[in-house]
This record gives structure tokens, C-alpha cells and sequence, in this order.
């Protein structure tokens, strides 16, 4: 049966439709945004999946070009892979969800979001966000939320909720918060250098608004949500977990105390083979068992070290961050690189420069339509150790390329500053927890390296935590996580930023939620070790941008010319500006202002080309010479083309030293002569001379 229920979001409506439109699903709702419209639906599988050893959870996000009225580029004319931006609102509606399942489920549960209609005033990520969690809610799949999400902004000093588009170009933070009526479950930001309090005080306020929409939709449950259904629990049975912690406890207490990883994983994999040969004959089952079972018993080792002894694995304090290193300029022939280590994760980031012209192009539903900067993240498998092939960056590489693209932006110079595209690539050379944040660090130092004159240094680093299983009140919130404190804690908290504050923040938990005191916690502990990072490892290693750029990198030349001239310089189908590129050898490029930017390693080209460009636009000073081709004889004289589709003519008197009678005793057409431009005739046209060259 069809529903319809509305409430005022952000001064606007926002309005949830289910009964209508695909009826299949477990649970499905039609979102209305002012005139932003998403499908929401999520569709579970009747048995659970053999073989998988966690919650088999799959989130989709679909940008339909014709939500924005465009046609897809490409020769095929349709949408393709998701773009960038997709894959990235898929991870942000999967990270608050994904805790609130039942952890022991094993049925297959896949989101799909497609994104019907886009008003740029109402964010369909929020949208999207909201019309997951109904769909979900009212559906008969096992759920604790729901949750509401909304985005924040910080315009003139104010904390605005769902800012509109003129709102978002002016505000120096973009916030996608979500969270349940009790708790935060997830942060992802970008900032403009905002404070701690600021930027608390803004979760605070959101939070109050999210607390209304799952009010909102706890109503549209109660009217018309679906019993939820049975499923076998996947759990490890308690019997045999109660064996495997009387066999192998105190010994798993001894093999996960080591700084260096390989060392560990080798004890606790010893300790598995030792474990399920003693309770084979009892379990014969205990082969496909006890993988489950030794992961569950180092989890519990590890939290109750780091809650109740205050002890980590490596021997390291709660506030103490692995040993750090730096070092810059590592490769001879590209732009700038660097190499940050932080315990055993490494990450090495190469900076390139290049001409406007390598702005990337974005096809997609946001305003946004290209992007200067851009930051690329890879993960071998050789980083972990592991024998596999490279397929392509998957979701997590994407996800964390954002993230330090998002922490660098703030201290990127403008394109007036610094005319160049800019990309950054980090390759991670060993990991062992905090890629993503190693990546912010070394991209500042490649940056640096580079030459690129970035306002401040930016750090990442992330917090942990570990809430009592019993009372989840107490917590203990710990300093640079590794990954064995990741894959057992309850959040991994990345905050990115420099001294003024944070520039980028993106939180994960597999908890409920956090609490405001567990915010204000991880974000007193990132900035001490943030600023660590940068006074005694970033600035040491290299104080300061380099004053010059590689010898290797292109070198910018700036020209100004009437932008009513711009088209003679382009020419007929980029006729001119391409023959000056293949004459001269640069890349050019021109903005709509008139300013023209000549990209080469050749100085002489690059000068070559800027003369070619003031005489096309008439800037021409008095004794400059041409070199140019004669196209036409008249008895008058000869006209020669000086440069690319400009010719000029030169008198017969200016031909020689001499009275000449005959133009083509002197000069033929298709020959190549010098000219040199004496001024304007008396009829204001340019005039050249061969005799005074």
C-alpha cells in the first residue's frame, strides 16, 4: 500500500514514499529532497553465504547522468563503472550501517541507491544516507537503527546544517555526519583548517538534527515496518570456544607481544596449527572452526591488554607513536618524492607537475566540473606481505586516496599562485596500520620536495579505541593504531591537519556509535600527534618548499592578452594554437581572462612561442623580426606570413638597398625570409621591412 510521510529538514521538505516502487525488495523507499529524488532499496538473501567469516555487506550508489539532464560522454553513450565520487558516497552510507547488523549474520545484504534527480541545493548523498536507513528499517532484515545523516557547513563563523550550493562554495568546511538518536556512527570531513571546539561543537549541533530524522523514521516504522526475520547465527559455538580459551589463552598472551609483525602473525599461526591438533579428536570439526576461534580469542587478548592493563602488543604507551622517519628527493628524474615511515607501514608519495591542459575532466552529477589536484593511492599485495596479483585500485584504495587528497587541498596554492596541475600518487611499500595517514604525511613532504609552495605542513594520524563489553561508558582511547589494534578495537579515528587544525577527518567503528566524549578524546590525542609529526619529522627533514622547481618539470611563462583576442590565437577549429604547439614544441593554455600560460623545459621555445602570440594579438614591439613565408607577389610589394595565419606586407621600397623594378627579382612565392616590423603605415596597418633586418 502506498505511503507517504514528510518532514521539515533544513528548512525544506523532505518527504519518504514506500508502497509504490519496487515492490520486491526487503524493503524500499522513494526520497524526496526539495527536488533531489533517490531510490533507496536493500534486498537480503533467504540463507547465509557458506564459506565467509564475516557480514557479506554490499552498498551501491548510482549516479544517473540523466538525474542532472547531461548524456554520458565515452563512444557508448551510458553510464559506466561508478565514478570516484560514487564510490565514495557508497562507502559513506556503508560505514554508519554496517555495525548496526548483527555481527554473527552471514545472509547476503546489498543496498542500492540510484540517484534519480539531483537539485544541487539538496544533497543526494544525505538523501541517500536517509532513504538507506528507512529502507532498511522497515524491511524484515535484523537492524539496530536506524540512523539519520545530515551534511555541515561553517559559513562566516556558523555552523549551517544541509548548506545549499551557495552555502557550500563559501564555507569552509564540508561535514557528512551521521548517527543514531544516542551516538555518532560516522565523520567524514574536509575543513578548511577548523579548530577541534569548532569543529565538536558543529557534530553536537548536527547530532541534534539527526536525532529528529530517526525519530522521523522510527514513525514510518511503526506504521508500516515488516517483522524482522530469523537467521542461523554464524558464531563460533561456545563450547569449543570455551576449549580453544582453556588451551591456548596464556599462550596467546605470549605470542601476540612483538613489535614486529611477521613475528607475531608467525607465533599466533603456530599457536592455531598447536590449538586444533589438541582438539581435533575431541571437535572433528575443528579444522573449519578454529580459524573463527583463534581470531576470536586474540581479539579478546589484545582489548583486555590495552582496556585493563593499559599494555599494547608493541610495548608502546597509549599516547606513543611508532618510531617515524623521513626522507625527500628519493628518485632522481620525477618532480619531487618522498618516503614517511612510521613503524612497519611505509609509504612512498611522487608530486608531478603539469599544464592546466592535464586538469582532470569530471563527468558527473556534482557542479563540480574538473580538478587541479589530484591524489592516487596504491596497495600491493607485497605491502602485507601476500603472493598476489595487482587488479586495480579497489574501493578501500580509492576511499583512501580521497582522504589525503581531501587533507591537502586547504594548503594547496591557488591556480594564480601556482599555475599547475598537480597529482600525487603514494605507493605503499609496507603496512601495518594508518596507510591512508602515512599518505597525508609523505604527500606533504613530496609537495615540499617538489617545490610547491603549500601554505603549512599537514599530518594525519589516527586514534583507536576499546569500549568495556560490559558498560559501555568506560573506553580508553589510544594514539597511532597498528593493524592488529584495528582489526580488534572498535574505531580507527583519522584526523589530518595542520598546526592551525583539521583539514580532512574520516572516522570507522564497528561499535554502535562514539560518544561526544570519545570525539573529544581522539581529537585531543590526533592533534598531539599530529604536531608531533610535523616539528620533529616534516620540518626537520625539509623546512621549507624548495625555491625551484626540477630541472624536470615543466617551467610556466605568463602572457596577458585582450580577451577579445583569444579567438585569433585559438583560429579557426584550433588551427593557430595548434601550429604554434607544433612549431614550438610547449603546451599552452589560455583562461578566459586573457591569461595565457606557456608550458615548456625550453626557455627559448617557450619565448618563441609568447612572441608568436603577441604578434598574433598585436602586441608587437617596434624592430622585432620574423622569420615567415612569402604567400603573394603584387607589384607593390610582397606578403609574407609572419606568424600562424597573420600575414604582413613588405613595400617594394623595403625589399633591398636598392630601387627595385621587379618584386620577383628580389623575392618568389614559398620563399622563407626575414622581416623585421617597422610600425604602422599611414593607414594604421603594420609594416615590415626586409632591408633593415
Amino acid at each position: 500500500m502506498f505511503k507517504s510521510f514528510s518532514m521539515d529538514l533544513s528548512g525544506r521538505t523532505l518527504t519518504i514514499e514506500t508502497g509504490k516502487l519496487a515492490q520486491l525488495a526487503n524493503g524500499a523507499v522513494l526520497v524526496r529532497f526539495g527536488d533531489t529524488v533517490v531510490l533507496s532499496t536493500v534486498t537480503a538473501s533467504k540463507a547465509p553465504r557458506d564459506g565467509v567469516d564475516f557480514f557479506p555487506l554490499s552498498v551501491d550508489y548510482e549516479e544517473k547522468l540523466y538525474s542532472v539532464g547531461k548524456i554520458p560522454g565515452g563512444f557508448i553513450r551510458r553510464e559506466g563503472k561508478p565514478s570516484e565520487k560514487a564510490i565514495l558516497t557508497s562507502r559513506v552510507i556503508d560505514r554508519p550501517i554496517r555495525p548496526l547488523f548483527p555481527k554473527d549474520l552471514r545472509n547476503d545484504v546489498v543496498v542500492v541507491n540510484t540517484v534519480l534527480s539531483v537539485d544541487q541545493d539538496n544533497s543526494p548523498e544525505v538523501a541517500a544516507m536517509i532513504g538507506t536507513s528507512c529502507a532498511i528499517s522497515i524491511s524484515d532484515i535484523p537492524f539496530k537503527g536506524p540512523i539519520g545523516a545530515v551534511v555541515l557547513g561553517l559559513v562566516d563563523g556558523e555552523v549551517v546544517i544541509n548548506p545549499n550550493q551557495a552555502e557550500r562554495d563559501r564555507s569552509d568546511m564540508y561535514v557528512t555526519l551521521a548517527g543514531t538518536k544516542s551516538k555518532i556512527t560516522m565523520v567524514e570531513a574536509g575543513a578548511n583548517e577548523v579548530s577541534e571546539d569548532v569543529m565538536l561543537k558543529a557534530i553536537i549541533k548536527g547530532h541534534g538534527t539527526i536525532k529528529k530524522i530517526c525519530e522521523f523514521i522510527d514513525s514510518i516504522v511503526a506504521e508500516v515496518g515488516k517483522p524482522k526475520f530469523e537467521y542461523t547465527s554464524c558464531d563460533v559455538p561456545a563450547d569449543f570456544f570455551a576449549d580453544v580459551k582453556a588451551f591456548a589463552y596464556d599462550r596467546m598472551r605470549e605470542a601476540v607481544l612483538a613489535v614486529d609483525k611477521t613475528v607475531r602473525d608467525d607465533a599466533v599461526a603456530a599457536l592455531q596449527e598447536e590449538t586444533k591438533n589438541a582438539l581435533l579428536e575431541k571437535y572433528p570439526d575443528a579444522e573449519s572452526l578454529i580459524g573463527d576461534a583463534i581470531y576470536k580469542l586474540e581479539k579478546k587478548v589484545v582489548r583486555e591488554y590495552i582496556h585493563k592493563e593499559h599494555k599494547r602488543v608493541d610495548g608502546r604507551a597509549l599516547d606513543e607513536i611508532r618510531p617515524l622517519s623521513a626522507c625527500v628527493g628519493v628518485l632522481p628524474r620525477t618532480h619531487g618524492s618522498a618516503v614517511f615511515q612510521r613503524g612497519q607501514t611505509q609509504v612512498m608519495t611522487v608530486a608531478t607537475l603539469g599544464s592546466l591542459s592535464d586538469i582532470q575532466q569530471l563527468d558527473g552529477i556534482d557542479a563540480e566540473e574538473s580538478k587541479r589536484y589530484m591524489h592516487h593511492y596504491n596497495f600491493p599485495a607485497y605491502s602485507v606481505g601476500e603472493a598476489k596479483s595487482s587488479r586495480g585500485p579497489g574501493r578501500r584504495e580509492i576511499g583512501h586516496g580521497a582522504l589525503a587528497e581531501r587533507a591537502l587541498v586547504p594548503v594547496i596554492p591557488s591556480e594564480e599562485e601556482f599555475p599547475y596541475a598537480i597529482r600525487l600518487v603514494s605507493e605503499v611499500l609496507m603496512s601495518n596500520g594508518s596507510t591512508s595517514q602515512g599518505s597525508v604525511c609523505g604527500s606533504t613532504l613530496a609537495l615540499m620536495d617538489a617545490g610547491v609552495p603549500i601554505k603549512r605542513p599537514v599530518a594525519g594520524i589516527s586514534s583507536g579505541l576499546i569500549v568495556d563489553e560490559e558498560n559501555e561508558d568506560e573506553f580508553i582511547t589510544f594514539m597511532d593504531i597498528q593493524g592488529i589494534e584495528d582489526f580488534f578495537g572498535d574505531m580507527d579515528f583519522k584526523v589530518a591537519g595542520t598546526e592551525k587544525g583539521i583539514t580532512a577527518i574520516q572516522v570507522d567503528i564497528k561499535v554502535e556509535g562514539l560518544s561526544y566524549e570519545i570525539i573529544r578524546s581522539a581529537f585531543e590525542l590526533t592533534r598531539k600527534g599530529r604536531m608531533k609529526i610535523i616539528n620533529e619529522v616534516i620540518l626537520p627533514c625539509i623546512p621549507a618548499p624548495r625555491p625551484e622547481l626540477s630541472k624536470y618539470a615543466p617551467k610556466m611563462y605568463t602572457v596577458k592578452i585582450d580577451p577579445d583576442k583569444i579567438r585569433d590565437v585559438i583560429g579557426s577549429g584550433g588551427k593557430v594554437i595548434n601550429r604554434i604547439v607544433a612549431e614550438t614544441g610547449v603546451k599552452i593554455d589560455i583562461n578566459e581572462d586573457g591569461t595565457v600560460i606557456v608550458a615548456t623545459n625550453n626557455e627559448e621555445s617557450a619565448n618563441k612561442a609568447i612572441e608568436i602570440i603577441n604578434g598574433i594579438v598585436g602586441n608587437i614591439e617596434i624592430g622585432t623580426v620574423f622569420e615567415g613565408k612569402v604567400t603573394k607577389i603584387m607589384p607593390f610589394g610582397a606578403f609574407v606570413e609572419y606568424l600562424p595565419g597573420k600575414e604582413g606586407m613588405v613595400h617594394v621600397s623595403k625589399l633591398a638597398n636598392y630601387r627595385v623594378e621587379n618584386v620577383e627579382d628580389i623575392v618568389k612565392v614559398g620563399d622563407v625570409v626575414k622581416i623585421k616590423y617597422i610600425g604602422l603605415d599611414k593607414q594604421g596597418r603594420m609594416d615590415f621591412s626586409i632591408k633593415d633586418v
